[in-house]
């Protein structure tokens, strides 16, 4: 049986900067609010996971779930 990936940080980080864009926020200000340092989208383009509560919290501020920053689902409604 094949391994399926469910986590990379690089097309995550991109769903956030597209969902962030859509949504008319700043990412560095949304990264101020929700104190995240400002190298948690360096990070995840450069491969490294962030933590769980961190994924959960961007998610939140973007009003959209977290199986959609991941790349689980196109729809980023939390209540499908």
């Amino acid at each position: 049986m094949e391994k399926q990936i469910l986590y990379n940080p690089l097309n995550t980080a991109e769903k956030i900067k597209y969902r962030a864009k859509t949504q008319n926020v700043i990412i560095k200000d949304m990264l101020v609010e929700l104190e995240l340092g400002s190298n948690t989208m360096s990070n995840m383009r450069h491969g490294r996971a962030i933590a769980s509560d961190s994924l959960a919290r961007i998610a939140d501020y973007l009003d959209c779930s977290i199986d959609y920053l991941m790349g689980r689902t196109d729809n980023p409604d939390i209540n499908r």
